[in-house]
C-alpha cells in the first residue's frame, strides 16, 4: 500500500471522530430540553386544580411528546455512536439493545418515533378543533399520513434488504 494511501485512509477514519461533537450537543440540548420539561411539568402542576379534563388531556399529551422527543434523541446518540464511532467497551448500565440497532433499524426506529409524536400532535389538534378551520386540520392529518407511509415503506425496504443478505 503507498504511503499516500494509508495516511488518506488514517485520516478518513479518523475524521468519524467528529461526529461525537455532534451527540455531545444532542446531550447538551437533551439536557435544555429537560428543563423545559420541568418548567411545563411545574406549570402544569400548578394549574392542576383549574384545568379541566380537556384541557389536562392536553397538557398529559405534550409532556408524552416530551418525553418520546427525548428518547429519541438518546435512541440517535447511543446507536450512531455505537455504529459510526466505536463499541461502547465497559458500561455499567447495560442497555438491551445496544449494538443491536444497524443504520436501517436506527431509521426504522426513528421513524416510527416521528409517527408517534405526529399522532400525538395530531390527537392535541384534534381535541381542540374548534380552534383550527378545516383546511388546516386536512393538512395535518395528511402530512401525518406522509410520515406514517414513510415509516412503513422505510420498514418494507428493509426487510426486503434484510431478505437479501440471508
Amino acid at each position: 500500500m503507498k504511503p499516500l494511501e494509508l495516511l488518506i485512509e488514517r485520516i478518513i477514519l479518523a475524521s468519524r471522530w467528529m461526529l461525537v461533537i455532534f451527540y455531545l450537543g444532542l446531550g447538551a440540548a437533551l439536557a435544555v430540553y429537560a428543563v423545559s420539561f420541568l418548567y411545563k411539568f411545574a406549570k402544569i402542576a400548578g394549574d392542576v386544580f383549574v384545568l379541566g379534563e380537556a384541557e389536562m388531556i392536553l397538557a398529559m399529551l405534550s409532556l408524552i411528546d416530551a418525553a418520546l422527543v427525548a428518547s429519541l434523541i438518546v435512541m440517535v446518540m447511543i446507536s450512531s455512536y455505537e455504529n459510526f464511532v466505536g463499541r461502547f467497551d465497559d458500561h455499567q448500565v447495560e442497555v438491551s439493545w445496544l449494538g443491536k440497532l444497524d443504520a436501517g433499524s436506527l431509521k426504522i426506529k426513528v421513524a416510527s418515533s416521528i409517527v408517534a409524536i405526529s399522532s400525538i400532535h395530531l390527537l392535541q389538534i384534534f381535541l381542540n378543533a374548534s380552534q383550527y378551520d378545516n383546511g388546516k386540520i386536512m393538512w395535518f392529518t395528511l402530512m401525518h399520513l406522509t410520515f406514517v407511509v414513510s415509516a412503513l415503506m422505510l420498514g418494507f425496504l428493509e426487510k426486503i434488504l434484510h431478505k437479501e443478505k440471508i
